[in-house]
């Protein structure tokens, strides 16, 4: 078995960042090869042997792995180490086939608390924080990453889980938690039993940290209005990749700053696998450096975003990726044009007089495709205004994705709220 070596965790600058990379990748490499019969045997296909790492650009020689390598491994796919030393196990939702788990070694766990705690305290949370923590526990990896970050941060964690309005409500006026962390959807639900309730001004929630699915900027807009909070932050991960914690944006919110110290992040064009030019959208494909059990190579996650350039107002040394714009695997094909759910977010954002939530709805009517975007209205939004408000809308989607589209203003709070993740598109085509 490959030992593991001292990776130093506080690079200061790019060069170390760099440094800290290479070594991680050739740990990594030589780790995989060397423990795992998968990892070997694609390694020597793609005739890649762990000598020939010799610096960063030999990522590139690397074969690619996905989801489906690790549901053909079940039950415990990539294991690298010997079963004694897995001290955990967590699993994805499972949504497609089997569940995908993932191992854990003691030091595993050790480097996530270390990195999740990173971002609480680039949101601007420790001592003195309550911290209300209302995401799942169990098999899923929010509740246990957030509740050790907390206490390695010396924040009060409030372990409430997801659900149950009534309780979430009476912990944020009697605990009077000052951060709230939670998926976007729960987040939204919650603000909106907030002012429902008219207990706005009976908390002291100043910090939401949300993540597992894209947050618009209208949704944050919301959040905050509702619950009073100065800052909605987007924290990143999943279970292949330890779980949340992965990145975070900071108080200036331009973008995400991920760990470049336990995994290298590449932008790919999702169907050349090539590297797409600076600042455009791509898939990302994760390297861990660290991971011992189930280590990741070329790993493709299936997200979209896109790498930002130059270094954030905040001085961090960690560099950046936008917002998750969606899945590649969660296009929609209309009419020719490729979709993502992520685009319609950004252009209801700029549109006065509407809600976050929306829907779309694509049927086959005599053999021609038609789209139909339910957007709610604002919640003191006025009724008269409806026509113009499609109007605008149906302009905003033909001019930014060039496709027609119908559109329909309903009433605030008439579509489907989730605690979790909120279901955006409605596919009628195959019914």
């Amino acid at each position: 078995m490959s030992s593991r070596k001292k990776i130093d965790s506080s690079p200061e600058t790019t060069e170390d960042l760099e440094r800290l990379q290479l070594q991680g990748l050739r740990w990594t490499v030589e780790h995989a090869y060397n423990n795992n019969g998968f990892y070997r045997e694609l390694l020597d296909g793609a005739g890649v042997v762990p000598a020939d790492i010799k610096c960063l650009d030999d990522l590139r020689r690397l074969p690619f792995t996905t989801a489906d390598d690790l549901r053909k491994g079940y039950p415990l796919p990539f294991l690298s180490v010997p079963e004694e030393e897995v001290v955990r196990i967590h699993s994805s939702s499972g949504t497609t086939g089997k569940r995908k788990i993932l191992c854990y070694t003691r030091q595993d766990v050790l480097d996530w608390t270390d990195f999740f705690a990173r971002c609480l305290e680039m949101a601007g949370v420790g001592l003195g924080d309550r911290v209300q923590i209302a995401v799942g526990y169990g098999l899923w990896t929010a509740g246990a990453g957030f509740q050790a970050a907390c206490e390695k941060v010396g924040a009060m964690a409030i372990p409430i889980g997801p659900g149950n309005l009534g309780m979430q409500c009476q912990f944020l006026v009697d605990l009077q938690p000052s951060v709230l962390c939670c998926t976007s959807s729960m987040a939204l639900l919650l603000a909106e039993e907030v002012h429902r309730r008219g207990i706005a001004d009976k908390i002291n929630i100043r910090r939401v940290i949300q993540g597992s699915e894209r947050c618009s900027s209208a949704m944050c807009r919301a959040i905050k209005r509702l619950m009073g909070a100065e800052h909605v932050f987007d924290i990143t991960g999943m279970t292949e990749l330890y779980g949340p914690g992965a990145g975070i944006d900071c108080e200036h919110h331009s973008g995400v700053h991920y760990w470049a110290d336990y995994y290298i992040l590449e932008v790919l064009d999702p169907v050349t696998l090539e590297p797409v030019e600076q600042g455009q959208t791509g898939e990302m494909v994760v390297t861990t450096l660290r991971k011992e059990a189930a280590p990741l190579i070329r790993y493709r996650t299936r997200d979209l975003t896109r790498l930002l350039p130059g270094r954030c107002p905040c001085g961090s040394i960690y560099p950046r990726h936008d917002k998750i714009l969606g899945r590649s695997d969660d296009m929609i094909i209309f009419r020719g044009v490729n979709i993502y759910p992520g685009q319609i977010d950004e252009i209801l954002s700029a549109v006065e007089g509407v809600s976050s939530e929306y829907n779309i709805t694509i049927d086959r009517r005599g053999g021609k495709d038609f789209m139909l975007v339910r957007v709610e209205r604002a919640i003191e939004g006025d009724p008269s205004w409806d026509e113009e408000t499609e109007a605008e809308i149906r302009r905003g989607i033909k001019e930014e994705i060039m496709v027609s589209a119908e559109v329909q203003i309903v009433d605030y709070a008439t579509l489907p709220r989730s605690e979790r993740k909120s279901r955006r598109v409605f596919d009628r085509r195959s019914d």
